[in-house]
C-alpha cells in the first residue's frame, strides 16, 4: 500500500523530485527532495513526530498546513520545525521531539 502524500492542501500537488537520503532518529530513510518532511516520514511509516511533555502522548500530522504544533520535530538541531510544510533536503537529520524543548525524545 502506498502511503505517500501526493497532494497537499496548501502546497498543492507534489512533484516527484530527486530521491534523497536523510535520517530520522538515526535510521536512514529516503524521500523526495522538496516534499514536506512529514510526507517522507509518512511514506516510511513514521507516524510519531513528538511526545507531549505533560502526558507523554504521541503526536504526528494533524492539520498538515503549519498551523498546529503536532508535527514539530528537531531538524538539523533546530527544535519546533513544522515538518508538514518544511521541504526535505538531502542529508537532513530529523529527530523525534519531546514537548517543545530542544531535546530529542530519547534524551528525556
Amino acid at each position: 500500500m502506498n502511503t505517500r502524500i501526493t497532494e497537499h492542501p496548501i502546497l498543492g500537488e507534489q512533484q516527484t523530485g530527486t530521491l534523497v537520503t536523510f535520517t530520522c532518529d538515526g535510521k536512514e530513510l529516503q524521500g523526495y527532495e522538496g516534499e514536506p518532511i512529514a510526507a517522507a516520514l509518512k511514506a516510511a511509516d513514521v507516524m510519531v513526530h513528538r511526545y507531549t511533555k505533560k502526558d507523554h502522548k504521541p503526536r504526528g500530522i494533524f492539520c498538515a498546513i503549519g498551523r498546529c504544533t503536532d508535527c514539530v520535530m528537531i531538524v538539523d538541531g533546530q527544535p519546533n520545525v513544522r515538518t508538514c510544510v518544511t521541504p526535505l533536503k538531502a542529508g537532513m537529520k530529523v529527530q523525534t521531539q519531546y514537548g517543545v524543548s530542544d531535546k530529542p525524545f530519547e534524551e528525556q
